[in-house]
């Protein structure tokens, strides 16, 4: 009896205290926590083996998505590595901290954002390097895509430290799944860059890809936005603005990008945005290199064709006209 006494206050101070225990201790407090309630259950299904797993984390930098709107959206696994990790790195700890509250969740919080993580990657990875389990979250989503977390973990990677994603949501793909805009390939091009000539030339450029085209646009930047996408894409594209998803306000606004200039005018949307614009229909050819054409000549005449026909054949082959070719094999191997 009085060593299961021990053991009790020893959990007791374990979730009480915010320094790290080691991991068994730590992530056996974590697990022996009654909320959620359902995390014990779901972590004794199962092999021996299994479970042992479920309740240790080894040591090193965890990458856990987080809910971007309601608080259901999140996994058992994900609540098990916040209980167990020495540390979270949090992007707002007032925003995070909501989050840990829900969860009953009392591992400390360290914010770790654009203005500061230059100045805390040392510290972090002297923490790592000692055997500590640290664990990264964004304020909403999953960290590294368009927020604070990749160059941690670029550098995690150059020290040999294991970096180890823990899944979940994410506004590009959620928004995707839902858009009806085409998904087996697209390109996710996250915030525009913020200077005028860098913004257009970006647009300029997904305006001539043929696969979906996804943006994250801040609430206050939309109709900017829509002005510079209609003249890069053209009024008749069209796009998917997807707004406060999993959240009570969640709306999916579907159109033209000249539809959505007109529609967007003078509103003023609030929360979290993604818009999606549909590929470019019209497929593009690419002019061969010179460098191309002449080793398709070379090619040829290899094989005993003469210049002539070489350059006849090699046109047809390719977008190239006939005159651009002859005037290059003249160029290179002369009359």
């Amino acid at each position: 009896m009085a060593s299961l006494l021990r053991l009790q206050a020893l959990f007791s101070l374990t979730l009480a205290t915010p320094r790290c225990l080691p991991s068994h201790l730590r992530c056996v407090a974590a697990v022996a926590s009654p909320v959620p309630s359902r995390l014990p259950a779901a972590a004794s299904n199962g092999s021996p083996e299994q479970r042992a797993s479920e309740t240790t984390l080894e040591s090193g930098l965890y990458l856990v998505a987080t809910p971007i709107g309601n608080l259901e959206d999140i996994t058992l696994r994900a609540l098990r590595v916040l209980k167990c990790a020495c540390v979270i790195l949090s992007e707002d700890t007032r925003h995070s901290g909501k989050l840990l509250q829900h969860y009953n969740i009392k591992t400390p919080l360290l914010s770790f954002h654009k203005f500061n993580e230059r100045e805390r990657e040392p510290i972090i990875l002297k923490r790592l390097h000692e055997g500590e389990a640290i664990a990264v979250i964004s304020d909403a989503g999953t960290p590294g895509i368009s927020d604070p977390g990749m160059e941690l973990a670029r550098l995690c990677m150059t020290e040999k430290i294991p970096v180890i994603p823990i899944p979940g949501p994410s506004a590009a793909i959620a928004a995707l799944s839902a858009s009806g805009l085409p998904t087996e390939e697209f390109t996710f091009v996250g915030f525009l860059p913020k200077h005028g000539r860098s913004r257009k030339a970006r647009l300029e450029v997904s305006a001539r890809e043929a696969v979906t085209q996804i943006f994250y646009v801040p609430p206050h930047g939309i109709q900017q936005f829509l002005v510079d996408a209609a003249s890069s894409f053209g009024d008749s594209r069209s796009c998917v603005i997807a707004r406060e998803i999993t959240k009570l306000h969640e709306e999916f606004w579907r159109g033209t990008l000249g539809e959505a200039n007109e529609a967007f005018a003078t509103r003023q949307p609030k929360g979290e945005i993604t818009i999606l614009i549909d590929g470019n229909s019209i497929s593009i050819v690419e002019k061969p290199s010179d460098d191309f054409l002449e080793h398709e000549l070379r090619e040829l005449m290899a094989k005993g064709h003469a210049l002539s026909t070489a350059v006849k054949l090699v046109a047809e082959a390719t977008s190239a006209k006939k005159k651009d070719v002859y005037a290059l094999a003249l160029r290179v191997f002369g009359k």
